[in-house]
């Protein structure tokens, strides 16, 4: 990540323009997903086939196994000699020199960038860091097969190094979760700003046509959250913006080598909402009680992940609760902490199918993001989708209609039109568009049809709670 190097624009953009898309120039699947998620298009299925070489690479059917051959055919050989599938730093790598070899260091007619020429950031490295990068070099080499071409140990630490601060989170197909990591040349040009002009999504393109040459590469695309000047440097956030400005400068100082120096840092831009007492009839708490409840939260957090991660949601909500009676006297409705034990209670009791309950606290959730948030931020979409599917699924058809088309709204700017997401809210839209008129007309009849559509389906979360963290939070990837 390099602060001197920056991108401009070229010419005036509005908000929902794509600036620019970018192929990737390798991509592989997180170690730990790799029998669930396709090793081509990166979608997450329930059968996958296995390849019958080297037993590692998985993909959804023949159509995808021969899309993904040209990059895997050499890897093949490769985890087969080697008897075992090596960690996936190790396997980009190898990805990356193995194409760089075939087609030299342009890839691409729109490239902006090579490899050589992006920092590596090695001599900025902590003690534990090094050590592992070093093991993985020396495991690269045991890797690294004698009849491809041989490389100096600088070619290689330095394609390491670039991918360590460089490296791309590659989401599943509907954007949800992180599943890979893959090296965008073009986007690393692209400096850090906590309040960017653009945000970077990840389009799957389509793989579905039985023929491959039809199929549209996945790719990044690197979108206008609003007006752009000519001229103007073009950025996008490293970080999650829902972090103080403190905490946000020591995680791109740690992990992208950078001292971040926007204007949301310098002036701690709402920081003091963030961590803000809540006012009652003109009472403010005391600072001393703010703290108090603040470090409460704060130690209960760990608490409430643990039992997450153990599937123990009862115990969970029990932990919430407790937090919530406690601290939501003191605390104001953008306290993050507060904002952040909304968040999982809400996706806990929707999973538990406490609707009315989860609706609650999706609503107070969006409610503070909207007071942080910028007004076209992909995670203030994606929670307001959220808080509209749980309203929905409560039987409060008009916040639920609203929300949804505030989501749809925000992601026809961060996603686009045809990203699968989008297009599922689209759906929404016009599902509860439907329902809220017939609750209009008559709200006895709506809700005894509700009633008996629910009988016949029952409306279910979408997936297991995900910890706070394991959401899509930071742009780049990087290795725990």
């Amino acid at each position: 990540m390099s602060s001197c190097r920056g991108l401009k624009a070229n010419k005036e953009f509005w908000a929902g323009d794509v600036i620019f898309a970018e192929a990737s120039l390798s991509a592989v699947v997180f170690d730990s997903l790799a029998e669930r998620i396709c090793h081509s298009c990166f979608r997450r299925q329930d059968k996958l086939q296995r390849c019958g070489q080297c037993k590692f690479a998985h993909y959804c059917d023949r159509t995808c196994q021969r899309a993904g051959w040209a990059e895997h055919k050499q890897e093949c050989s490769a985890i087969k000699t080697f008897g075992k599938a090596p960690n996936e730093n190790i396997r980009l790598v190898a990805r990356i020199l193995w194409r760089l070899d075939k087609e030299g260091g342009v890839v691409s007619d729109m490239q902006l960038t090579t490899l050589e020429e992006l920092e590596d950031h090695i001599c900025d490295m902590q003690e534990d860091e090094m050590k592992e990068f070093k093991v993985d070099i020396h495991n690269f080499l045991d890797y690294w097969p004698r009849n491809s071409k041989q490389h100096t140990i600088d070619v290689i630490s330095h394609i390491f190094g670039v991918i360590n601060c460089n490296g791309f989170s590659v989401s599943d197909q509907r954007g949800l979760q992180a599943v890979g990591v893959g090296l965008f040349l073009n986007l690393c040009l692209v400096n850090h700003n906590c309040w960017p002009n653009c945000t970077v999504i990840l389009n799957h393109g389509n793989q579905s046509a039985v023929n491959t040459m039809f199929h549209s590469q996945r790719r990044i695309e690197l979108r206008a959250l609003g007006k752009i000047e000519e001229g103007e440097e073009l950025t996008v956030s490293y970080v999650d913006y829902l972090n103080l400005s403190e905490e946000r400068q020591r995680h791109l100082k740690t992990q992208y080598f950078f001292e971040c120096t926007c204007e949301h840092c310098k002036n701690k831009t709402k920081d003091d909402l963030k961590m803000a007492g809540r006012e009652k009839d003109g009472v403010k708490p005391t600072e001393e009680q703010v703290k108090e409840a603040s470090d409460y939260c704060y130690q209960m957090m760990d608490k409430i992940e643990k039992a997450r991660l153990n599937g123990d949601y009862h115990e969970v909500v029990k932990l919430c609760r407790g937090c919530i009676e406690k601290a939501e006297p003191v605390l104001a409705d953008t306290h993050i902490y507060l904002l952040r034990i909304y968040s999982t209670m809400s996706e806990v009791q929707s999973y538990l199918q406490y609707f009315e309950e989860a609706a609650d606290y999706a609503r107070k959730m969006v409610e503070g993001y909207v007071k942080l948030y910028h007004p076209n931020n992909a995670a203030l979409g994606m929670a307001a989708m959220r808080a509209g599917v749980t309203h929905w699924q409560a039987g409060l058809i008009e916040v639920g209609h609203g929300m949804i088309c505030k989501a749809y709204a925000i992601l026809m700017v961060t996603h686009g039109p045809t990203h699968p997401i989008t297009k599922d809210l689209d759906a929404m839209r016009v599902q509860t568009e439907m329902e809220l008129r017939m609750f209009k007309e008559n709200e006895y009849v709506y809700h005894s049809m509700r009633e008996a559509a629910l009988k016949n389906k029952p409306m279910t979360m979408m997936h297991e709670p995900k910890s706070v963290e394991e959401g899509i939070k930071d742009l780049f990837h990087r290795r725990k």
